[in-house]
């Protein structure tokens, strides 16, 4: 079971929103195409989380292994500030990202979802693993998403995050108080 507890302490220092693509924005799977390109498919729900979260005014950034201009375009439509893909060494660029954010470890969550995640996790504030994460991943997480990678458990995590620093109901208020003036 988790520590609900010390999960909240820990939430409410983040500034820095990090994660891996494959497996946690997607469900993993790929599609490649016959022109060398591939295919990946993202939740609509993810979206709105880090559109929540960037109206908070936090950061966030993609490390991912492989190249894909699926994933660029998705990021930039997003407005994640940092995006690392092809990354040959994931823990350099977790540290680039750290000091381009002017944040310490003590500032950020990471959220893996496989073996190479978990150099990461160990090094950051909030460790987070998607639900159906390697079983070592979800071992070294903080917190285990209830969501599987690519079906919202990016949401999940922005939700928790903005709730234990207060700043949910700021960030839901313009489609809460559009559901009051329905007659």
């Amino acid at each position: 079971m988790q520590d609900l507890s010390s999960i909240e302490r820990r939430s409410a220092r983040i500034k820095l929103l990090l994660m891996d693509c494959d497996g946690v924005l997607t469900d993993g799977r790929l599609w490649l195409l016959d022109d060398g390109d591939e295919q990946k498919s993202f939740n609509v729900r993810d979206g709105l989380g880090l559109d929540l979260w960037h109206s908070a005014g936090l950061k966030s950034g993609i490390i991912s292994g492989r190249n894909s201009s699926a994933l660029e375009r998705r990021a930039h439509g997003l407005g994640v500030a940092y995006l690392r893909q092809g990354s040959n060494n994931k823990i350099d660029d977790f540290e680039e990202l750290l000091g381009l954010a002017g944040v310490n470890e003590n500032e950020v969550a990471f959220v893996g979802d496989d073996l190479n995640d978990i150099p990461l996790m160990m090094r950051s504030e909030l460790a987070v693993a998607v639900a159906d994460a390697a079983e070592e991943t979800r071992a070294g997480a903080h917190y285990v998403t209830q969501a599987a990678g690519g079906s919202g458990a990016i949401r999940e995590v922005v939700e928790l995050i903005l709730k234990a620093q207060g700043r949910w109901s700021d960030v839901t208020e313009k489609y809460l108080n559009a559901v009051g003036t329905r007659q």
